[in-house]
Parts: structure tokens; sequence; C-alpha cells
């Protein structure tokens, strides 16, 4: 299983944005839904290995699982309606148990160090930092969590959290990437089994 936890620090925590203004009144949504769209499409079809967790805005993780997922499209809006669906049923998410919105799309009364303890247990969790190790040197985990931040760093307690339940890391190039474009480089590095078999 391949996991990204994507940190949305400016993301809307209720369902009363624009689906038409995702860069603007949605406190920069779009950036989330093409981290989700990279996390999932292949050019025909969807990695049903992946599982991606949207942290919203320290409050709430909206979670995609690609074993599960329907009425996936690849555009931002579609993604973001998903999202505002999935906001729509947050009242029904009590505590840390989740609400199912649409097939393969829950929504969890969770922050980032919430999100981040449950979902680190059974995974290895990559930091991705422009100060890390060269990812080529690094030999690929088999179920790597890839932690993520939106346009922000992350802030200091989110970096301090992060620091001490990371297992490695690592830095994809010479050149600091948008996060749905670390997500590719990321795949392309488990795809090949660290650039080695094509």
């Amino acid at each position: 299983m391949r996991q990204f936890l994507i940190v949305g620090h400016d993301a809307p925590t209720t369902p009363g944005f624009s689906l038409d203004d995702l860069a603007g009144g949605a406190g920069r949504l779009d950036v989330l839904c093409r981290c989700v769209n990279s996390a999932f499409f292949l050019s025909h079809s969807i990695r049903d290995d992946v599982r991606v967790h949207l942290v919203l805005g320290d409050e709430f993780t909206v979670r995609f699982e690609g074993s599960d997922l329907h009425r996936l499209n690849p555009d931002e809006r579609s993604t973001a309606a998903l999202i505002r669906t999935a906001l729509e049923h947050r009242e029904d998410a009590i505590g840390h148990m989740p609400a199912e919105s649409t097939p393969g799309v829950s929504i969890r009364q969770m922050g980032f160090e919430a999100t981040l303890e449950d979902v680190a247990g059974d995974a290895t969790v990559v930091e991705l930092h422009e100060d890390g190790d060269p990812v080529a040197d690094v030999e690929p985990p088999t179920n790597p969590l890839f932690v993520l931040s939106d346009h922000h760093d992350f802030t200091e307690r989110e970096a301090s959290l992060l620091a001490d339940a990371a297992d490695e890391r690592v830095r994809l190039g010479p050149e600091v990437l948008h996060a749905d474009h670390a997500i590719t480089v990321a795949h392309n590095y488990l795809d090949t089994d660290g650039y080695t078999t094509y």
C-alpha cells in the first residue's frame, strides 16, 4: 500500500465553498485536488493500491481509498466536489470514527497529529524535504507513507511531529517541486524499484 498524507493549511472545513474559485475562496483547495489526481490516475486506469489522507485546517481528514473509489475524474472541480460532499458529512464523523460520503471517500474528525499517528503505525514514514537524502540512494520501502504540505511550509509543530515519526527523510531531486509533482516522482521511484527497473 502506498499512502500520501497532504496537509492543507488554508483548506476549508465546511462545505460552503464555491467549486468555481478553488484557488482563492477555497483556500488553495486546487493544490490538494491536484495531489489526489496525481496519486491515483494512470493513463487509462486508477491505482487501487493507494490511499490519500487530506488534512483540512487541522480539523478534519478526508481519506480516499483507491480500491473503493468511484466518481473520481481527472479534473480539479470534480475532485473538489467529492471533498465538499465529504465535508457535508462531517457531523456524522463521531470522534475518530469515519463517515463515508461516497464510495472510497470518508471523513474523520482528526487533525495532523492524530492522522499521522493513526496511519504511521504500519507504514514507513517518508518525509519529503529539500535537505533530505537523495531518494535514489534510499531503498524503496514496501509500505511507504509520504508526508507533504500544500503551498505552505510545515508549521514548527508539524515539522517536529514529522521529524519524530519519520523513518526516512529524502529529497526527490535538486529542485523543490510542487506537491502534486512530487507525488508523481515518488510513484515513479516506487514503480521502477528505485530507478532500477523499467
